[in-house]
């Protein structure tokens, strides 16, 4: 069967809500990463080290637990739908105010607004596009959902290669605001979700500690393996273009740093889509343990690859080992979350994790400023010691592969 299957089973209306929930993913991380790709440049121009600069992705991180929570509850009471063309709007206007930042402070308190922002729209866009579909397709479409991150990555760079040197940094950031347009889209196209209104209809609306009764263990250990799961991630893509500027002395709007970071996304693509679809076959840990072990020993030819055409390669298979992991996460979060909260504890227990990790890009600063300025040797350690964290975490977890939703669920270990 190909791998395709479960994406041309999906009804027109389907579809349509995969997309809207995949685009709203891929425009939120093109925002986010802009940033990455001018750390040096923000840092000339406000005259400050850049490690200043990356409290802004520090900050962003950190922020994004509230608005998971403030927004995930809001689509829990008034609809997916309706939320999800909130939180767009908000993320894009505060990536629009950021262009006009006269200080390094006003720039750091617009990231951590616009990390509000973001944090609510994987959780909605998720549970909206899993409550949508058939249970078996709920590992491709996973896959697919999350394959977003990587493709806004793709386009961040895509952007900065094309237009850094035309319209500078600023410029980048208007560019940003064109997610609003995504709006139009959902609002034409996309329906409210079934599950949310049968919910609605069968029970009384409860409040977030009611309804969580019973689950807090199950919150904290989700918060953990996601802490686990953006240390793997953010420590593989986020200093990576400053990894190429700083260390292999590759200019940023070159096109060798586009065609590394294009590959390193290509990889991610390919590996969120292979180990989703796996899931559906051999489990969602097992897929994840799978995917986190096998990155580490890539790690060599990622960092040290000695050219071009080995860094590159190295650059595509860590991003399908890292991805890959990714691409089980929307699935496994939504099925062992209860339904009266699943548009709030995957998305908030996502950003809790962000908010364990977000001090990742510094402390690779940190650990590279130690080792004299090796930032190869910090990513390398980072990614190393959290594979195997995020594996142990997900062998001692729950699972509740195939779970119907609407009906009383319980998680399920293989």
């Amino acid at each position: 069967m190909s791998p395709f299957a479960p994406l041309r089973e999906l009804t027109h209306t389907q579809r349509h809500t995969v997309l809207a929930s995949f685009l709203g993913w891929t425009l939120d991380a093109f925002d986010y990463f802009l940033l990455t790709f001018v750390i040096v440049a923000v840092a000339k121009e406000f005259n400050v080290d850049k490690q200043h600069v990356t409290y802004g992705l520090f900050l962003t991180l950190a922020a994004r637990p509230i608005g998971a929570l403030l927004f995930g509850r809001l689509a829990d009471r008034f609809g997916r739908r309706p939320i999800l063309m909130f939180n767009v709007i908000m993320f894009s206007l505060f990536e629009l105010f950021t262009a006009f930042s006269s200080t390094l402070t006003m720039l750091l308190v617009l990231r951590f607004l616009f990390g509000v922002a973001m944090g609510g729209e994987w959780g909605i866009g998720a549970s909206l596009a899993m409550e949508s579909i058939p249970a078996k397709s709920r590992g491709m479409v996973s896959g697919l959902l999350q394959s977003g991150y990587p493709c806004g990555f793709f386009l961040a760079a895509l952007a900065n290669w094309l237009l850094v040197d035309h319209i500078g940094w600023r410029g980048l950031f208007v560019v940003g605001a064109v997610p609003a347009l995504l709006v139009l889209y959902i609002r034409r196209s996309v329906p409210e979700s079934e599950v949310w209104k049968q919910g609605q209809a069968q029970h009384e609306k409860l409040g977030l500690m009611a309804s969580m009764r019973g689950h807090w263990k199950l919150a904290i250990y989700l918060m953990l393996l996601m802490a686990a799961f953006n240390m793997f991630s953010h420590g593989s893509q986020d200093m990576y273009p400053t990894f190429l500027q700083t260390n292999l002395h590759i200019p940023g709007g070159s096109g060798t740093a586009f065609l590394l970071t294009a590959l390193l996304n290509i990889g991610a693509l390919v590996g969120g889509l292979f180990f989703g679809s796996l899931s559906e076959r051999i489990g969602r840990r097992r897929a994840i343990i799978a995917a986190a072990l096998l990155a580490i020993p890539i790690i060599p030819l990622w960092m040290h690859g000695g050219s071009i055409l080995l860094l590159g390669l190295g650059a595509f298979l860590i991003q399908v080992m890292v991805q890959g992991a990714w691409g089980v996460v929307p699935t496994h979060l939504n099925e062992l979350a209860p339904d009266a909260v699943r548009g709030t504890l995957p998305g908030f227990a996502y950003q809790m994790g962000n908010l364990l990790a977000a001090i990742t890009a510094t402390a690779q600063t940190w650990i590279a400023d130690w080792r004299g300025g090796d930032l190869a040797f910090a990513m390398s350690f980072w990614i190393a010691a959290v594979a195997v964290l995020l594996a142990l975490l997900a062998w001692l977890g729950p699972e509740a592969h195939g779970v119907r939703f609407g009906q009383k669920q319980a998680a399920v270990g293989e």
